[in-house]
């Protein structure tokens, strides 16, 4: 049973996530308020291993939220549903220790569905070596990979963006599934997120574009550790995934 806190300033959305998780299975609410002020009240009380949180919630805003709960409450996964799709204030969140930013209008069902696949993400990440855990703060495979993609420039709210971390993790749990992007890794990713393989190609190819086009070589070269791909050049969708991989599988198991 995962507990989940909800810290929404509007109240019928508020009403709306707290009865959904309330009646839907593997979920129980443990908080909610509809300031900031009142959030860090009922944290003190509560053991979220989820918080929805809006950004602009009155008092302490979300992000200052966002920090309390890093520093105070650090096995606690943040997600950010927000009425804006704004890349600084997603950057902000990123950078803050959400792992995840929702724009409204979003339902209750697929925030649920999100935050069983980042509970499930990080129960794999337990198992697959305990070895990498710092016994103050438990930093999951996909918190990592959020980092790296807040760093070098690709925002959450473009679809490659989840396909692009999907493929990543599997390549860190199957290195050789890299010499098989077309015949599995895409299809795979596709028929988790109900698309074609070749959409999941084509979104992937544009969050590497994007992500290049902001020309943060210097950023990019320090998350890899040389100058690779600078300028115009950038590298195909499996060597970017192998790339990431490969520095994750050096960092977990290295």
């Amino acid at each position: 049973m995962a507990n989940i806190a909800i810290f929404e300033r509007n109240e019928e959305f508020l009403t709306q996530l707290k009865n959904y998780f309330d009646e839907a299975d593997g979920f129980t609410v443990c908080a909610a308020a509809l300031s900031g002020d009142s959030a860090v009240e009922a944290l003190k009380t509560a053991n979220p291993d989820v918080a929805i949180i809006d950004p602009m919630l009155k008092g302490i805003d979300g992000i200052k939220l966002l920090d309390n709960i890093k520093s105070s409450y650090p096995d606690c996964l943040s997600i950010i549903v927000s009425d804006f799709d704004n890349e600084k204030i997603v950057n902000l969140a990123i950078n803050h220790g959400a792992v995840y930013y929702f724009v409204k209008p979003i339902t209750p069902q697929i925030i649920a569905e999100r935050v069983k696949e980042i509970l499930n993400e990080r129960a794999t990440a337990y198992k697959v070596s305990s070895e990498i855990r710092d016994k103050r703060k438990v930093v999951s495979l996909d918190e990592k990979i959020s980092n790296i993609f807040t760093t070098i420039g690709i925002p959450p709210h473009i679809k490659g963006y989840s396909y692009l971390r999907e493929g990543i993790k599997m390549a860190v749990y199957d290195p050789l599934v890299i010499n098989k992007v077309t015949k599995e890794l895409y299809p795979k990713i596709g028929e988790k997120f109900e698309t074609s393989a070749s959409k999941v190609e084509r979104a992937i190819r544009h969050a590497i574009e994007v992500a290049w086009n902001r020309g943060r070589t210097e950023a990019i070269s320090a998350v890899f550790g040389a100058r690779v791909y600078i300028g115009n050049e950038r590298p195909t969708n499996s060597e970017f995934i192998a790339l990431v991989a490969d520095k994750l599988i050096l960092e977990f198991f290295g």
